[in-house]
Protein backbone atom coordinates (compact mmCIF):
# COMPACT_ATOMS: atom_id res chain seq x y z
CA UNK A 1 0.00 0.00 0.00
CA UNK A 2 1.25 3.55 -1.19
CA UNK A 3 1.05 6.63 0.97
CA UNK A 4 -1.01 8.96 0.64
CA UNK A 5 -3.28 7.48 -1.13
CA UNK A 6 -5.29 8.75 -4.08
CA UNK A 7 -8.50 8.43 -5.79
CA UNK A 8 -8.32 7.60 -9.67
CA UNK A 9 -11.40 10.01 -11.43
CA UNK A 10 -10.45 9.61 -15.24
CA UNK A 11 -7.24 11.63 -15.31
CA UNK A 12 -7.37 13.44 -12.37
CA UNK A 13 -6.03 12.27 -8.96
CA UNK A 14 -7.58 13.32 -5.44
CA UNK A 15 -6.47 12.58 -2.58
CA UNK A 16 -8.60 10.79 -0.44
CA UNK A 17 -8.40 12.42 2.19
CA UNK A 18 -9.40 15.11 0.51
CA UNK A 19 -12.95 13.04 -0.48
CA UNK A 20 -13.26 11.69 3.64
CA UNK A 21 -12.97 14.87 4.75
CA UNK A 22 -15.85 16.19 3.02
CA UNK A 23 -17.89 13.15 3.15
CA UNK A 24 -17.51 12.61 7.30
CA UNK A 25 -19.38 16.08 7.72
CA UNK A 26 -21.82 15.40 5.02
CA UNK A 27 -22.90 11.93 5.93
CA UNK A 28 -22.54 13.06 10.04
CA UNK A 29 -24.86 15.90 9.10
CA UNK A 30 -27.19 13.88 7.14
CA UNK A 31 -27.20 11.44 9.97
CA UNK A 32 -28.30 13.31 12.99
CA UNK A 33 -30.89 15.12 10.63
CA UNK A 34 -32.04 11.22 10.48
CA UNK A 35 -31.95 10.99 13.95
CA UNK A 36 -33.52 14.30 15.05
CA UNK A 37 -36.33 13.29 12.89
CA UNK A 38 -36.52 10.05 14.25
CA UNK A 39 -35.90 10.78 17.76
CA UNK A 40 -37.40 14.15 18.09
CA UNK A 41 -35.99 17.01 19.98
CA UNK A 42 -36.86 18.27 23.16
CA UNK A 43 -35.28 21.82 22.41
CA UNK A 44 -36.98 24.67 20.15
CA UNK A 45 -35.82 24.84 16.92
CA UNK A 46 -34.33 28.47 16.83
CA UNK A 47 -32.62 27.18 20.47
CA UNK A 48 -31.26 24.15 18.26
CA UNK A 49 -30.17 26.48 15.91
CA UNK A 50 -28.11 29.14 18.14
CA UNK A 51 -26.23 25.78 20.16
CA UNK A 52 -25.29 24.02 16.98
CA UNK A 53 -23.54 27.82 15.95
CA UNK A 54 -22.12 27.94 19.15
CA UNK A 55 -20.63 24.47 18.42
CA UNK A 56 -19.10 25.05 14.87
CA UNK A 57 -17.12 28.57 16.04
CA UNK A 58 -16.39 27.06 19.48
CA UNK A 59 -15.16 23.48 17.24
CA UNK A 60 -13.52 26.23 15.14
CA UNK A 61 -11.33 28.40 17.19
CA UNK A 62 -10.62 25.50 19.61
CA UNK A 63 -9.18 22.96 17.03
CA UNK A 64 -7.07 26.08 15.74
CA UNK A 65 -5.58 27.26 18.96
CA UNK A 66 -5.16 23.87 20.09
CA UNK A 67 -3.70 22.56 17.27
CA UNK A 68 -1.31 26.07 16.72
CA UNK A 69 -0.14 24.73 20.55
CA UNK A 70 0.66 21.36 19.54
CA UNK A 71 4.53 22.51 18.63
CA UNK A 72 5.30 26.24 20.35
CA UNK A 73 9.06 25.61 18.81
CA UNK A 74 7.32 25.46 15.29
CA UNK A 75 5.06 28.12 16.07
CA UNK A 76 7.64 30.40 17.53
CA UNK A 77 9.26 30.37 14.12
CA UNK A 78 6.19 30.77 11.96
CA UNK A 79 6.77 34.00 9.72
CA UNK A 80 2.78 34.02 10.35
CA UNK A 81 1.23 33.19 13.41
CA UNK A 82 -1.85 34.00 12.43
CA UNK A 83 -1.60 31.69 10.03
CA UNK A 84 0.04 28.69 11.23
CA UNK A 85 -3.01 28.64 13.97
CA UNK A 86 -5.65 28.51 10.88
CA UNK A 87 -3.27 25.48 9.24
CA UNK A 88 -3.09 23.35 12.21
CA UNK A 89 -6.33 22.23 13.80
CA UNK A 90 -6.94 19.03 16.13
CA UNK A 91 -10.10 17.01 17.08
CA UNK A 92 -9.83 17.45 20.49
CA UNK A 93 -9.16 21.02 20.82
CA UNK A 94 -12.97 20.89 18.55
CA UNK A 95 -14.74 19.28 20.67
CA UNK A 96 -13.83 21.43 23.89
CA UNK A 97 -13.93 23.97 21.95
CA UNK A 98 -17.57 23.19 20.71
CA UNK A 99 -18.35 22.22 24.88
CA UNK A 100 -17.40 25.52 25.26
CA UNK A 101 -18.86 27.07 22.53
CA UNK A 102 -22.29 25.40 23.13
CA UNK A 103 -22.50 25.99 26.96
CA UNK A 104 -21.99 29.89 26.53
CA UNK A 105 -24.62 30.37 24.08
CA UNK A 106 -27.10 28.18 26.31
CA UNK A 107 -26.43 30.81 28.89
CA UNK A 108 -27.26 33.67 27.02
CA UNK A 109 -30.50 32.57 25.42
CA UNK A 110 -31.63 30.60 28.77
CA UNK A 111 -31.57 26.91 27.60
CA UNK A 112 -30.97 24.87 30.04
CA UNK A 113 -32.05 21.26 28.32
CA UNK A 114 -29.16 19.33 28.04
CA UNK A 115 -28.53 19.40 24.16
CA UNK A 116 -25.09 16.76 23.42
CA UNK A 117 -27.51 13.29 23.05
CA UNK A 118 -28.47 13.90 19.68
CA UNK A 119 -24.92 14.74 18.22
CA UNK A 120 -23.53 11.56 19.80
CA UNK A 121 -23.65 8.94 17.44
CA UNK A 122 -23.17 11.25 14.33
CA UNK A 123 -19.99 12.60 16.09
CA UNK A 124 -18.71 9.07 15.98
CA UNK A 125 -19.46 8.19 12.48
CA UNK A 126 -18.03 11.31 10.99
CA UNK A 127 -14.73 10.79 13.17
CA UNK A 128 -14.91 7.32 11.78
CA UNK A 129 -14.87 8.35 8.64
CA UNK A 130 -12.51 11.22 8.85
CA UNK A 131 -9.55 8.58 10.47
CA UNK A 132 -10.15 6.99 7.64
CA UNK A 133 -8.61 9.17 5.45
CA UNK A 134 -6.12 10.65 8.17
CA UNK A 135 -4.46 6.67 8.16
CA UNK A 136 -4.54 7.23 3.83
CA UNK A 137 -2.03 9.63 4.13
CA UNK A 138 0.83 8.02 6.28
CA UNK A 139 3.28 9.98 7.19
CA UNK A 140 2.30 12.86 5.57
CA UNK A 141 0.23 13.89 8.40
CA UNK A 142 1.26 14.49 11.45
CA UNK A 143 -1.65 11.24 12.51
CA UNK A 144 1.10 8.56 12.96
CA UNK A 145 2.24 6.64 15.70
CA UNK A 146 5.85 6.27 16.80
CA UNK A 147 8.15 3.24 15.40
CA UNK A 148 7.46 -0.35 17.18
CA UNK A 149 8.15 -3.84 16.87
CA UNK A 150 4.29 -4.71 17.52
CA UNK A 151 2.79 -7.14 15.30
CA UNK A 152 0.18 -3.57 14.72
CA UNK A 153 3.28 -1.70 13.44
CA UNK A 154 2.65 -0.99 9.69
CA UNK A 155 5.12 0.87 7.22
CA UNK A 156 3.08 4.19 6.88
CA UNK A 157 5.66 5.45 3.91
CA UNK A 158 8.31 5.86 5.18
CA UNK A 159 9.92 2.43 5.52
CA UNK A 160 9.49 1.82 9.63
CA UNK A 161 7.27 0.02 10.68
CA UNK A 162 5.32 2.41 13.01
CA UNK A 163 1.71 2.67 15.82
CA UNK A 164 -1.15 3.04 12.77
CA UNK A 165 -2.51 5.02 15.51
CA UNK A 166 -5.67 6.18 12.94
CA UNK A 167 -6.79 2.56 12.85
CA UNK A 168 -6.42 2.03 16.62
CA UNK A 169 -9.06 5.28 16.82
CA UNK A 170 -10.67 3.36 14.28
CA UNK A 171 -11.58 0.32 16.30
CA UNK A 172 -12.09 2.60 19.61
CA UNK A 173 -14.54 4.57 18.40
CA UNK A 174 -16.78 1.61 17.08
CA UNK A 175 -15.77 0.17 20.71
CA UNK A 176 -16.87 3.09 21.90
CA UNK A 177 -20.84 3.48 20.11
CA UNK A 178 -21.33 -0.36 21.12
CA UNK A 179 -21.14 0.91 24.71
CA UNK A 180 -22.93 3.51 24.38
CA UNK A 181 -25.54 1.71 22.58
CA UNK A 182 -25.46 -1.18 25.37
CA UNK A 183 -25.81 1.54 27.92
CA UNK A 184 -28.51 3.26 26.35
CA UNK A 185 -30.99 0.45 25.93
CA UNK A 186 -30.06 -1.24 29.44
CA UNK A 187 -29.52 1.78 31.36
CA UNK A 188 -31.98 4.49 32.31
CA UNK A 189 -29.22 7.48 31.56
CA UNK A 190 -30.32 10.81 32.43
CA UNK A 191 -30.80 13.34 29.31
CA UNK A 192 -27.05 14.20 28.25
CA UNK A 193 -24.95 11.33 29.69
CA UNK A 194 -24.45 9.61 26.15
CA UNK A 195 -22.61 12.63 24.93
CA UNK A 196 -20.75 12.27 28.80
CA UNK A 197 -20.04 9.06 28.42
CA UNK A 198 -18.81 9.79 24.72
CA UNK A 199 -16.70 12.60 26.09
CA UNK A 200 -14.97 10.94 28.61
CA UNK A 201 -13.93 7.81 26.86
CA UNK A 202 -12.50 9.58 23.79
CA UNK A 203 -10.77 12.09 26.03
CA UNK A 204 -9.15 9.23 28.22
CA UNK A 205 -8.36 7.30 24.76
CA UNK A 206 -6.63 10.55 23.33
CA UNK A 207 -4.35 10.98 26.31
CA UNK A 208 -3.45 7.69 26.10
CA UNK A 209 -2.36 7.52 22.39
CA UNK A 210 -0.28 10.06 22.36
CA UNK A 211 1.89 8.53 24.17
CA UNK A 212 2.46 6.32 20.97
CA UNK A 213 2.71 9.37 19.11
CA UNK A 214 5.29 12.27 18.09
CA UNK A 215 5.12 15.41 19.90
CA UNK A 216 6.20 18.60 21.46
CA UNK A 217 6.96 17.24 25.35
CA UNK A 218 6.35 20.18 28.03
CA UNK A 219 8.41 20.38 30.66
CA UNK A 220 5.79 18.31 32.96
CA UNK A 221 5.93 15.29 30.70
CA UNK A 222 2.94 16.13 28.56
CA UNK A 223 1.86 16.69 25.18
CA UNK A 224 -0.25 19.92 24.69
CA UNK A 225 -3.02 17.26 23.73
CA UNK A 226 -2.49 15.67 26.52
CA UNK A 227 -2.86 18.49 28.86
CA UNK A 228 -6.15 19.54 27.21
CA UNK A 229 -7.77 16.05 27.89
CA UNK A 230 -6.64 16.34 31.57
CA UNK A 231 -8.48 19.40 31.82
CA UNK A 232 -11.35 18.05 30.14
CA UNK A 233 -11.66 14.62 32.24
CA UNK A 234 -11.78 16.98 35.21
CA UNK A 235 -14.51 18.94 33.81
CA UNK A 236 -16.47 15.63 33.83
CA UNK A 237 -14.96 13.97 37.32
CA UNK A 238 -17.83 14.37 39.10
CA UNK A 239 -19.34 11.82 36.49
CA UNK A 240 -16.11 9.59 36.45
CA UNK A 241 -16.39 9.42 40.17
CA UNK A 242 -19.27 9.05 40.79
CA UNK A 243 -21.28 7.34 37.56
CA UNK A 244 -24.67 6.91 38.77
CA UNK A 245 -25.12 10.20 37.98
CA UNK A 246 -25.39 9.34 34.61
CA UNK A 247 -28.46 7.60 35.38
CA UNK A 248 -31.86 9.16 35.65
CA UNK A 249 -32.32 10.74 39.30
CA UNK A 250 -33.71 7.72 41.26
CA UNK A 251 -34.42 5.42 38.28
CA UNK A 252 -31.82 2.85 39.78
CA UNK A 253 -29.89 2.97 42.59
CA UNK A 254 -28.23 -0.50 42.15
CA UNK A 255 -26.83 0.17 38.30
CA UNK A 256 -23.68 1.01 37.44
CA UNK A 257 -22.17 2.30 34.34
CA UNK A 258 -18.25 2.60 33.33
Amino acid sequence: MEFPVYLQLGTQKILLHMVTEIASFFIAFRFYLYLKRKQGDSISGMNRLYILLGAALGALLGSRILGGLEDPVALAASASPLQYFYLNKTVVGGFLGGLIGVETIKKIIGEKRRSGDLYTYPIILGLVIGRIGCFSMGVHEETYGLPTASFTGMNLGDGLLRHPVALYEIGFLLLLGLLIRYADRSMPLDSGARFKIFMIGYLLFRFLLDFIKPHFTWPVGLSSIQIACLLGLLYYFRYIIQPKRLLIPHAGSSLHIL
